[in-house]
């Protein structure tokens, strides 16, 4: 199949043009059809996969000299293993669909990179391939398959691939959060603006925006990425900088320049999660009712900054609402607006603590979503400043 990157990325095109039957998938490249000899001398054809490196959605060199194979391993003409390019093998799922058994190692001389994808795929194709070849001169890669053009549904809300996933081999884990199609953050201050910033790294397909607020010189200090002057003179809703900044990278942001009432609250049924990190006591609780009778998940931020001797002390506090555990979420989360001694009402917030408190709920989120290996299920944690103690509580009996 035709894909946009084997369009824009030489050594692909390459390949492909040469009659190499290409796929991306993820974030990598499998070439299909390669013949090669198996142990009882018999002329089989497999899968070599490559992780790909990408720049903006072209191809650049490798960053390692590993392939994968998803047959089984490949001999010589006489059925012994062809043992100079054996790395490991074991089953592993990298993607999708994409189910290798083995790994190679073949360096290329007189360096430690391939230069491109043509010259790596084909060295490998050609190892494999050449013991075939003396049994039957026709058994080659080239396969030559019709060039079908690319399907237009989208298979990812990202406006370019995931190649993080496909480098660290977790795609499988990353497609959990696939599953998901809409989730939302309530508030865009210090921490909900990091939580977008994480989420949107995230293969959800919509993420929903809700704030009425405008984007003033003071969130540059506490938010992520770095607004020039004429920017903030231009003072934008909240919603629309942060979904203009994240959707040149993903597709599914969605907008809402209001703040929630009884009047609107019905927009959150239906959402697989909600992430809470608004200050007003009085919205909160009613968005809690509503969330609670939706039976939607949802996770509520918070600290508590106190100025003492010159140092600022307090705690950083993460509380999840889930169908198996709520009937601790009121006792630990203030529905009041705050106590007049505690610095973060004074709108003295700070953008580490921001980033930390977005951190721990996300972590927290993509735990309930099999994301995260969860031996503790707590549904509230408490991060202490003064002690760096984080304390995990209210756990599902």
């Amino acid at each position: 199949m035709s894909h946009p990157l084997i369009n824009r990325s030489p050594d692909l095109k390459r390949l492909q043009n040469e009659g190499y039957d290409l796929e991306i998938r993820s974030g990598f490249l499998l070439v299909k059809g390669v013949p090669y000899v198996n142990s009882r001398k018999e002329i089989q054809r497999g899968t070599l996969v490559a992780n790909l490196v990408l720049a903006g959605d072209m191809t650049i060199r490798p960053d390692n000299h590993v392939a994968y194979f998803t047959g089984e391993y490949p001999c010589n003409a006489d059925g012994t293993e062809i043992a100079q390019i054996k790395c490991e093998n074991r089953e592993q799922k990298l993607a999708e669909g994409v189910v290798i058994y083995h790994s190679f190692s073949a360096k290329p001389k007189p360096n430690d990179f391939y230069p491109d994808y043509y010259a790596k795929m084909t060295n490998y194709a050609a190892i494999l391939s050449g013991p075939a070849q003396l049994i039957d001169p026709n058994a080659r890669p080239q396969t030559f398959v019709v060039v079908e053009p690319q399907a237009e549904q989208r298979e990812t809300p990202f406006n370019y691939i995931d190649t993080a996933s496909s480098r660290a081999e977790i795609d499988v884990v990353t497609a959990k959060l696939k599953k998901l199609k809409r989730i939302a953050i309530v508030g865009l201050g210090g921490t909900g603006s990091y939580v977008l910033d994480l989420v949107a790294k995230t293969p959800v397909w919509e993420i929903h925006l809700y704030d009425g607020d405008t984007y003033l010189q003071h969130n540059a200090f506490r938010s992520p990425g770095a607004p020039s002057r004429d920017e903030l003179a231009a003072q934008p809703l909240k919603v629309i900088w942060f979904k203009n900044l994240y959707s040149k990278m993903h597709s599914g942001i969605v907008d809402h320049a209001v703040y929630l009432d009884a009047a609107n609250l019905e927009e959150l049924r239906g959402m697989d999660f909600v992430f809470l990190c608004l200050d007003s006591g009085e919205s909160k609780n009613l968005i809690v009712g509503k969330l609670e009778e939706f039976n939607v998940p949802f996770t509520d931020v918070g600290m508590g900054v106190q100025l003492d001797d010159e140092a600022l002390g307090g705690i950083v506090r993460v509380s999840t609402n889930t169908p198996q555990k709520r009937d601790h979420f009121r006792s630990r989360v203030s529905f009041g607006d705050g106590a007049a001694n505690n610095e973060y009402n004074r709108n003295i917030q700070i953008a580490d603590l921001n980033a930390l408190n977005a951190a721990l709920a996300v972590i927290k989120w993509k735990k309930v979503f099999g994301f995260y290996r969860d031996m503790k299920s707590e549904h509230h944690s408490q991060f202490h400043i003064d002690t760096n103690a984080l304390l995990n509580e209210d756990r599902p009996q």
